[in-house]
Parts: structure tokens; sequence; C-alpha cells
């Protein structure tokens, strides 16, 4: 394939059309349509694809096992990948075996195995691989990178972070079979930051996790609360829970000062900062924005360019390693020594796109999964 529609823009299969994809990424193509079009649709449920067709102009949709063949068909440059966790590898694999380059979300995969799968296979199809990190794109995340690299809150030490939220049972996120767990599902989120912030990646962790008796906890964890331990004698420490309270924050502390993000990781309210150093405290809001639609435009731009993403698929692959090793701590209790994947890139201020937030969306058997 060659990557570009006619007039120029990358030609998209959405794959999946749950609850993310209907309220995030298909609105997103909206403000992507500069080099980015949403040309097929692809899902097990007819209902949706009728009615999310109508709705967005597309009449390409296929079924799960009719993927290939779209694949295949010349129709579509490239496919973002919304489906559940476990499924992420197959649909990766089946995308670049095509020749479609592949945007896929986080995390990457449920072992390192899948995610180096991944990889290899988008190389060995010549396809570009980018995992979406939309707050690599994001203004507030990105502007505390540059607080923390300007010095002003003098050398980093720690890193501490919080992210909850009530699950609902019959979601699939409380099901260990479809890559469920709030390690997997948020707690990815806060690893993500502490490796950017650090603009490191950890030498060791140490996992506990704890479950009550609450029905929707019994195959999987309800919380986890871990500690990475960086170079430079730095740690980084978070929880993680599909059973308390919505939580969203970091806090990272210098020798001179300390930052908190708070909102931190949510892409439907506005963020904020609270810097304070020597004593003083100077509190920034940052707009409620699209933070999709700045994905679609840098993955276009790359597979137009002939560049790869960032982040590419080695971002993806440390943080699945880490929390592979966590999973393995918390069974073993003890700490666990992890090497550290080497990372072509790191998210920096020019990779910010503006772009206005999206109209609440009426969806199609599709609900959110938290309470």
């Amino acid at each position: 394939m060659d990557g570009r529609s006619n007039d120029g823009r990358v030609r998209y299969a959405v794959v999946g059309l749950g609850h993310i994809a209907q309220v995030a990424v298909l609105p997103a193509f909206r403000h992507a349509a500069e080099n980015s079009e949403l040309a097929a649709l692809v899902s097990g449920d007819p209902k949706k694809l009728k009615k999310l067709g109508k709705k967005y102009g597309v009449s390409n949709t296929c079924s799960y096992d009719e993927f290939d063949s779209l694949a295949k068909s010349g129709d579509i440059d490239a496919v973002y990948i919304a489906l559940p966790n476990h499924k992420h590898c197959e649909f990766t694999l089946r995308a670049a075996h095509a020749g479609a380059h592949v945007l896929c979300e986080k995390p990457m995969a449920v072992s390192e195995d899948e995610c180096r799968q991944m990889i290899e296979a988008c190389a060995r199809g010549g396809v570009r691989l980018m995992i979406a990190y939309r707050l690599h794109f994001e203004e507030a995340n990105l502007k505390a990178i540059e607080i923390v690299q300007s010095g002003k809150i003098g050398e980093p030490r720690y890193f501490e972070s919080s992210f909850s939220m009530q699950v609902k049972q019959e979601n699939i996120r409380v099901r260990s079979d479809m890559g469920g767990g709030p390690l997997y599902d948020i707690g990815v989120y806060c690893i993500n930051a502490a490796r950017n912030l650090f603009r490191a990646e950890p030498e060791e962790v140490f996992c506990r996790t704890a479950s009550g008796d609450d029905p929707r906890f019994t195959d999987i964890d309800e919380m986890a609360c871990a500690t990475l331990r960086f170079p430079g004698a730095r740690l980084a420490s978070f929880t993680c829970s599909f059973g308390a309270a919505d939580v969203s924050a970091y806090r990272i502390v210098g020798a001179a000062g300390d930052l908190a993000v708070e909102p931190a990781y949510d892409y439907q309210v506005k963020l904020a900062h609270r810097l304070t150093v020597d004593g003083k405290t100077h509190k920034e809001n940052f707009s409620k924005r699209d933070q999709f639609a700045p994905e679609l435009i840098h993955f276009s731009a790359s597979i137009l360019e002939g560049r790869e993403p960032e982040p590419s698929g080695a971002a993806g692959l440390a943080d699945v390693r880490i929390i592979n090793a966590l999973f393995r701590s918390a069974r073993e209790g003890r700490p666990v020594r992890i090497e550290a994947v080497p990372q072509p890139e790191r998210p920096s201020p020019e990779l910010e796109r503006r772009r206005p937030p999206v109209a609440k969306e009426e969806l199609v058997h599709a609900e959110s999964g938290s309470q």
C-alpha cells in the first residue's frame, strides 16, 4: 500500500467499536481530517456496523472474520485497534501480514512475547507500528515533562501516583482471560508517566495486590500497589484500583520543589498543575481537548513521511515488561530485577497538538465500564 488515498490522506479502519472507539476514536477523525480519513469499520456486531456506518458516512464495514480481506483489499492503509487487550496481538499480526500500518491501543499486549511478535511482524511487513499513548501529545503532561527537565524543581527524586475508579461487574476489565485488571488497564498510565518524567527505565520493581470480598474481583485483583527503582537512586510508586473512588493524579518531587498534576490521566475533563518551588505555589488549568485526533495526525504523518512514530512498539514493550515483572513480584512476594527496553525516542513538547473537545456521542450497544 502506498499509505494514502487520492487526496493524500491515510485511510483507516477502526477495529472494535466499543466504548472508547465510539466516544473518542471515531469522532476524532473530524479533527484529524488534514491527513487522516475514516474509511472502514470492523465489528462483530451488525447493529453497530449499520448505525455507526450511517452516522459517519462509512459504507465499507465488515466482521472480524472478514478483516483479512478488508486489510488486503487496497481500500485501507492503516488500522486503529480498539479491541480488548487480549486481541491486540492477533489483529496487529493480521494487519501487518496484509501490509496495513497499525495504531494499537495500550497496553500493547498482555505479554512480552506478544509485544515482540507485533514489532517483528510490522518490521517484516514494512509497516509502521504506534501505540496509542494519547498523553504523549497532551499539553498538561508534556508541560510536566518540560518543567522537570528545566530544573525548576531541582533534581527529580521521587514520583507517586494514584489512579482508581469503580468498574462494573459485567465489564471486560474484570476478566483476566481478556487481559483485564487494574495494572494492565490503568496502572500502565502511572508506569508510562514515571518513565517519561524520569527519562529512564526502572531497574527493579516490587508489587503487592489486594482484593476484598467484592464479587467483581474473583478473577482479577481489585488493586495493586507498586514501587519502581530507577537509576540515580530514584523511586516511583503508584496505586491503581478498580474498587475505589475516581482519582487520577501524580506528583513528582525534586530537591527544590514539586509538581502535582490532578486530574492527570483523563480525556473527558480539564487537567491541572500545582507547581511549588521555594514555598511559592503556582496553579495552572489546561482546557479539555480532543486527545485522540493528535495521535491520528502524528501517526498519519509518520506514514506519509516514511519515519518511525513516537511512541513506537518499544514504548509499549517497555510498559508490558514492567507490568509482567510486577505480576511476578506480587506472586513471589519479592523485588524483581528488570532489564531496560532501549527507547529510541521519548515524548517532547514538539509533539503537542491542540484540537477542540469532541461532542458527547450517543452510544450503540456500548457503555462505560466505570460506575
